[in-house]
């Protein structure tokens, strides 16, 4: 496994995050950004795995940034590439625009040459230019860094060309850029969170047809609080491509065309039909499709204690059926549900792709402070590792700040 260590910048604003890219683009590129646009990471509250099922999920913006500070560039450089430099890696490198063959490039560089093409398929072809990119959006900890960087990158080609995309249409413009840029088949819910979420709202998003429902989160006594567990296992056996044939082979002997089409009672029919291994991946996905539409139903309506059996009831579904939680993350969430409603837990579960990364959990805001501590204590007593905690509202997604 890899740690993941926090930076002593994870708390800064947004506002200080964009002054610090721009101040950092005039001492890189001796010149004043004239672009300055943000993306932000997501965390998911419930409806995991879902998204490549045509499922629904329930995420919400959080108020960690990758941020974009650049200028067009008239150097006569002989390759039509952008020199882009990002602070979180701590290294430059010159990205060919789309059209240009473009040399290896290490894995943070190709997701914004896969915006570059991607982009480039809808007309939207930037000049050469220059960039900084900086970001407290936490790496490796399923928050969703990458469509942060992706967002953020088409969003800069939208101010520099001129030119808009429809809002998800540049969603998918950047799921694409994941896919052929990255090699990873993730579903639309990190870059339509990314693009589309508003501030103090959770995003009921349907991934068969795209629509989008805004749900308030409104009741100022509930606060969202990730916990970053600071562990990353590195699999070798390509685990979320695995999980996703799954699926797709369940559905097929379950003739649907996605899980989203199955129920419970299909699922039972066809017992004798399914392995144990296909069986228990349809069991999560279809249970947590119900389990988010119900999720948020409940959250509109301030039930709190059913939120957090359902929560809870996702967590043990990730757990047991879909096996993509690790020990550390079960630790964290066994952490909060011992803590449970007379302390000011409502519900707790891990969050994103799994083994490793954050878990997210609803809390009474009066004793946030005090639950992160207490989890965080019992975390470290019991593997050795300082986990990272901070609570979001509902952010804003993708922006120009400065254009």
């Amino acid at each position: 496994m890899a740690m993941s260590k926090p930076s002593p910048t994870d708390n800064l604003s947004l506002a200080d995050l964009a002054k610090r890219a721009a101040k950092t683009f005039q001492e890189r590129f001796d010149r004043t950004a004239s672009i300055v646009v943000a993306a932000p990471g997501r965390v998911n509250i419930i409806g995991e795995h879902t998204d490549y099922n045509d499922g629904f999920v329930l995420p919400m913006a959080i108020d960690r940034y990758t941020v974009v500070a650049g200028d067009g560039s008239d150097d006569g450089r002989t390759v039509r590439a952008a020199r882009i430099c990002s602070t979180t890696m701590d290294e430059e490198q010159a990205i060919c625009l789309a059209g240009e063959h473009s040399p290896p490039l290490p894995t943070w560089a190709k997701y914004i040459r896969g915006v570059f093409d991607a982009a480039a398929e809808h007309g939207i072809v930037p000049p050469v230019f220059d960039a900084v990119i900086d970001s407290n959006v936490p790496l490796g900890g399923g928050l969703s860094s990458s469509a942060a960087l992706e967002v953020a990158t088409a969003t800069f080609l939208e101010e520099i060309t001129g030119s808009r995309l429809d809002p998800k249409t540049k969603a998918l413009v950047c799921q694409q850029a994941e896919h052929q840029g990255a090699g990873v088949p993730c579903g639309i819910m990190d870059q339509f969170s990314s693009v589309l979420c508003e501030e103090g709202h959770l995003m009921l998003l349907d991934c068969r047809n795209q629509e989008t429902t805004m749900v308030p989160l409104a009741d100022p006594s509930v606060t969202v609080l990730i916990i970053n567990s600071n562990v990353k296992h590195e699999l070798t056996g390509g685990e979320y491509a695995e999980r996703r044939q799954q699926c797709e082979a369940a559905a097929k002997i379950l003739q649907v065309s996605a899980l989203r089409e199955a129920n419970l009672t299909d699922l039972e029919n066809n017992r004798d039909n399914l392995d144990d291994v296909h069986f228990r991946r349809a069991q999560h996905v279809i249970g947590e499709i119900e389990r988010t539409t119900q999720c948020a139903e409940a959250i509109a309506a301030g039930e709190w204690k059913r939120v957090g059996e359902l929560m809870y009831g996702s967590h043990d579904s990730l757990r047991d059926d879909y096996e993509v939680s690790c020990k550390e993350l079960d630790t964290l969430v066994e952490a909060a549900r011992e803590l449970g409603p007379e302390a000011g837990v409502i519900g707790s579960r891990m969050t994103g792709g799994g083994f490793g990364g954050c878990t997210v959990t609803l809390v009474r805001t009066d004793q946030a402070d005090r639950i992160a501590e207490a989890i965080c204590k019992k975390y470290h007593e019991q593997t050795g590792i300082e986990a990272t905690a901070f609570v979001t509202p509902p952010a804003r997604g993708a922006h120009v700040i400065k254009s």
